[in-house]
């Protein structure tokens, strides 16, 4: 599957960001120590074992700091990869190669890190099911595109990607209409009501009544939020049994609420059509991958 990349202008934005945080431009060690005209080698080598992604991200940085280096990759993100393995070749100028090491790396990182647990999550979620493994807006601030291209790297797939691009009625909206005398169903009426007709009214909840009212208030994704899965799959099989109203069976439904490697291949034998799952991002360790720099 070819994953595409990072929006250009988002990947350029975090990148000069991450550089200008790190006041690479103002390195002062490598003025002092290396003249600008010293060229220099690097190769990237994975210490560990996992999925390769952000290699062109590396190259952006490095770009960015000067358009004299030159990264040469002998893999492609995506690729599984032993530890020891060296994936890349970088020429240019010493001094520019030292000041973006540090971005370069921790971008790589933090990528292939996600790659790596998507696919974990991935690999362990088939084992129980056909369900899709989608991620969740907890990413670290600033970084969304790129943490969101290596989680479909890993092969898993994204959810929602801003506020904007879909409606997913939490317990907190629902709260909110329980203190002005609005029931759930008034609730997705009124957001049938304020957006387009392209777009999918998700509503989560917790126990099989609440997925009925959802249901019949026509919600088209069902998010079946800390329920066990014996309750999960009680309520998908309501819906997609036999002699179940055909009028229900477009509904999707969607598990969230720490599942862990442990516990998604059960989940996934429930029949839900989508696992969510924020420790995709906000709880993969980075990988550890090293730049070993020489002089040319």
């Amino acid at each position: 599957m070819t994953v595409p990349p990072p929006p250009a202008d988002a990947l350029a934005m975090i990148i000069a960001a991450a550089l200008d945080e790190d006041r690479a431009s103002f390195d002062v060690t490598t003025r002092a120590t290396v003249p600008a005209d010293q060229p220099g080698e690097a190769t990237v080598l994975y210490k560990q074992a996992g999925v390769v992604c952000g290699l062109e991200v590396l190259a952006a940085v490095f770009q960015q700091v000067s358009d004299e280096v030159e990264v040469t990759s002998s893999h492609e993100d995506g690729d599984w990869v032993e530890s020891g393995t060296e994936v890349a070749e970088i020429t240019g100028p010493l001094a520019a190669i030292l000041s973006g090491e540090r971005v370069a790396l921790n971008l790589l990182q933090r990528m292939s890190g996600i790659a790596t647990m998507s696919k974990e999550y991935v690999d362990a979620a088939r084992q129980g099911g056909a369900a899709r493994v989608v991620d969740t807006r907890k990413t670290t601030p600033g970084l969304r595109a790129v943490e969101r291209y290596a989680v479909r790297v890993g092969g898993a797939h994204n959810h929602r990607n801003t506020l904007e691009d879909g409606i997913l009625i939490k317990d907190n909206h629902i709260e909110a209409g329980v203190q002005r005398g609005v029931d759930l169903a008034g609730v997705i009426a009124l957001a049938r009501d304020g957006v387009a007709h392209t777009i999918r009214i998700e509503v989560e909840v917790t126990d099989a009544a609440m997925a009925r009212e959802a249901v019949a208030a026509g919600a088209d994704v069902v998010l079946l939020d800390n329920m066990t899965p014996a309750e999960m799959r009680a309520t998908v099989e309501e819906y997609r049994g036999e002699g179940a109203d055909p009028a229900h069976r477009r509904v999707l439904f969607e598990a969230s609420g720490g599942i862990t490697l442990d516990t998604i291949a059960e989940v996934a034998s429930t029949g839900v059509d989508l696992i969510s799952c924020g420790a995709l991002t906000h709880s993969a360790p980075a990988l550890d991958i090293s730049l070993d720099v020489r002089p040319a």
